[in-house]
Protein backbone atom coordinates (compact mmCIF):
# COMPACT_ATOMS: atom_id res chain seq x y z
CA UNK A 1 0.00 0.00 0.00
CA UNK A 2 1.29 3.84 -0.89
CA UNK A 3 -0.19 6.72 0.41
CA UNK A 4 -0.25 10.70 -1.50
CA UNK A 5 -1.43 13.40 0.38
CA UNK A 6 -2.94 16.54 -1.18
CA UNK A 7 -4.73 19.29 -0.73
CA UNK A 8 -2.63 21.21 1.46
CA UNK A 9 -2.05 25.08 1.53
CA UNK A 10 -2.17 28.86 2.90
CA UNK A 11 -5.53 29.29 4.41
CA UNK A 12 -6.62 32.25 6.18
CA UNK A 13 -8.01 31.78 9.72
CA UNK A 14 -11.54 30.79 9.90
CA UNK A 15 -11.28 29.02 6.23
CA UNK A 16 -11.32 25.32 4.92
CA UNK A 17 -9.21 22.99 3.29
CA UNK A 18 -10.08 19.70 2.29
CA UNK A 19 -6.90 16.91 2.21
CA UNK A 20 -6.62 14.02 0.50
CA UNK A 21 -5.20 10.93 1.11
CA UNK A 22 -5.12 9.12 -2.47
CA UNK A 23 -3.97 5.16 -1.61
CA UNK A 24 -2.86 2.41 -4.63
CA UNK A 25 -3.29 -1.44 -3.59
CA UNK A 26 -5.63 -3.27 -3.91
CA UNK A 27 -6.03 -3.67 -0.03
CA UNK A 28 -6.94 -0.05 1.29
CA UNK A 29 -10.22 -1.69 2.47
CA UNK A 30 -8.17 -3.69 5.18
CA UNK A 31 -6.45 -0.75 6.89
CA UNK A 32 -7.73 1.93 9.53
CA UNK A 33 -6.40 5.13 8.30
CA UNK A 34 -5.47 8.27 10.49
CA UNK A 35 -4.62 11.70 9.93
CA UNK A 36 -1.77 13.03 11.95
CA UNK A 37 -0.22 15.86 12.33
CA UNK A 38 3.52 17.49 13.33
CA UNK A 39 4.18 21.16 14.24
CA UNK A 40 7.81 22.06 13.85
CA UNK A 41 10.16 21.23 16.66
CA UNK A 42 7.02 18.80 17.65
CA UNK A 43 5.84 14.98 17.70
CA UNK A 44 3.71 13.12 15.62
CA UNK A 45 0.21 13.06 16.78
CA UNK A 46 -3.27 11.76 15.75
CA UNK A 47 -5.61 14.32 15.19
CA UNK A 48 -8.49 11.42 13.43
CA UNK A 49 -9.27 8.04 12.87
CA UNK A 50 -11.82 5.84 10.68
CA UNK A 51 -12.27 2.46 10.92
CA UNK A 52 -11.77 -0.04 7.86
CA UNK A 53 -15.46 0.62 6.29
CA UNK A 54 -15.83 3.69 7.77
CA UNK A 55 -18.59 2.66 10.93
CA UNK A 56 -16.57 3.74 13.25
CA UNK A 57 -14.14 7.84 13.61
CA UNK A 58 -12.18 9.41 16.40
CA UNK A 59 -11.13 12.77 16.77
CA UNK A 60 -8.25 14.32 18.93
CA UNK A 61 -9.88 16.94 21.33
CA UNK A 62 -8.50 19.71 19.96
CA UNK A 63 -10.01 19.09 16.48
CA UNK A 64 -13.59 17.42 17.26
CA UNK A 65 -16.00 19.49 15.97
CA UNK A 66 -14.09 21.53 13.47
CA UNK A 67 -12.51 18.65 11.63
CA UNK A 68 -14.41 15.57 9.63
CA UNK A 69 -12.46 12.25 8.23
CA UNK A 70 -14.03 10.11 6.09
CA UNK A 71 -13.32 7.49 3.51
CA UNK A 72 -14.35 6.27 0.28
CA UNK A 73 -13.09 2.32 -0.20
CA UNK A 74 -14.26 2.38 -4.48
CA UNK A 75 -12.03 5.20 -4.89
CA UNK A 76 -9.36 4.32 -2.58
CA UNK A 77 -9.02 7.57 -1.01
CA UNK A 78 -9.58 8.92 3.05
CA UNK A 79 -10.31 12.77 3.67
CA UNK A 80 -10.01 15.32 5.87
CA UNK A 81 -12.26 17.84 6.21
CA UNK A 82 -11.14 20.73 7.93
CA UNK A 83 -12.92 23.93 9.24
CA UNK A 84 -12.71 26.97 10.91
CA UNK A 85 -8.65 26.58 11.00
CA UNK A 86 -6.43 28.59 13.07
CA UNK A 87 -3.10 29.52 13.11
CA UNK A 88 -2.31 26.77 16.15
CA UNK A 89 -3.66 23.80 13.12
CA UNK A 90 -0.54 24.95 10.99
CA UNK A 91 1.76 21.86 10.56
CA UNK A 92 2.78 18.93 8.35
CA UNK A 93 -0.27 16.48 7.95
CA UNK A 94 0.01 12.57 7.15
CA UNK A 95 -2.16 10.09 6.33
CA UNK A 96 -1.52 6.81 7.98
CA UNK A 97 -2.55 3.22 7.74
CA UNK A 98 -2.16 0.28 9.91
CA UNK A 99 -3.20 -3.10 8.84
CA UNK A 100 -6.64 -3.89 11.02
CA UNK A 101 -6.02 -1.34 13.42
CA UNK A 102 -8.20 0.13 15.84
CA UNK A 103 -8.71 4.18 16.58
CA UNK A 104 -7.22 5.97 17.88
CA UNK A 105 -3.69 4.87 16.04
CA UNK A 106 -0.28 5.58 17.23
CA UNK A 107 2.47 6.65 15.43
CA UNK A 108 4.46 3.77 16.22
CA UNK A 109 1.76 1.33 14.71
CA UNK A 110 1.52 2.63 11.41
CA UNK A 111 2.61 0.51 8.68
CA UNK A 112 2.70 2.77 5.82
CA UNK A 113 2.56 6.91 5.57
CA UNK A 114 2.31 9.60 3.08
CA UNK A 115 4.93 12.27 1.96
CA UNK A 116 2.84 14.66 3.99
CA UNK A 117 1.34 18.14 2.73
CA UNK A 118 1.54 21.36 4.70
CA UNK A 119 -1.01 23.30 5.72
CA UNK A 120 -0.39 26.60 6.95
CA UNK A 121 -2.94 28.89 8.15
CA UNK A 122 -2.31 32.79 8.64
CA UNK A 123 -3.30 36.15 7.50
Amino acid sequence: LQLVESGGGLVQPGGSLRLSCAASGSSFRYYTIGWFRQAPGKEREEVSCISESGDSTNYADSWKGRFTISRNNRKKTAYLQMNSLRPEDTAVYYCGAEAAGHCPLSPHAVDTWGQGTQVTVSS
